[in-house]
């Protein structure tokens, strides 16, 4: 798949929330995954395992998610990035729109990282 092909297919997956088929259809094995925060483990891991293990408990922390938004991707070279707001709340939190730019680099068909930017989150 191109890289075109790959932005396209993540923006379809993430759209109707099936994050798993995207993961496993469109990610390599080592994939690395960064976030400008460690809010809910290492700024940075490594392998698909440890993605799913972020993910697991983002998920822990969420009270109720009432929409989510895609972007269509812009595609540069080897490289991609889309925006993603989410129409969410927190456990423990108010309901807020939580917006980020997602940066995704492919190689040999597959995305081999991701990198997330946002606001930092409010102290609690």
């Amino acid at each position: 798949m191109t890289t075109q092909e790959i932005a396209n297919r993540l923006v379809e997956l993430c759209r109707t929330g099936d994050w798993e088929t995207a993961q496993n259809e469109l990610y390599c094995n080592d994939c690395t995954s960064t976030e400008p925060y460690a809010a809910f483990g290492p700024a940075t891991v490594k392998g698909m395992d440890a993605i799913r293990e972020k993910g697991k408990k983002w998920s822990e922390m969420v009270e109720q998610m009432y929409g989510a938004e895609v972007s269509d991707p812009v595609v540069a070279d080897d490289h991609f990035a889309l925006t993603m707001t989410m129409d969410i709340q927190y456990k423990g939190g108010p309901r807020t729109k939580d917006a980020e730019l997602c940066v995704y680099g492919v190689k040999d068909g597959k995305i081999v990282s991701e990198q997330f930017f946002y606001a930092p989150p409010p102290e609690q």
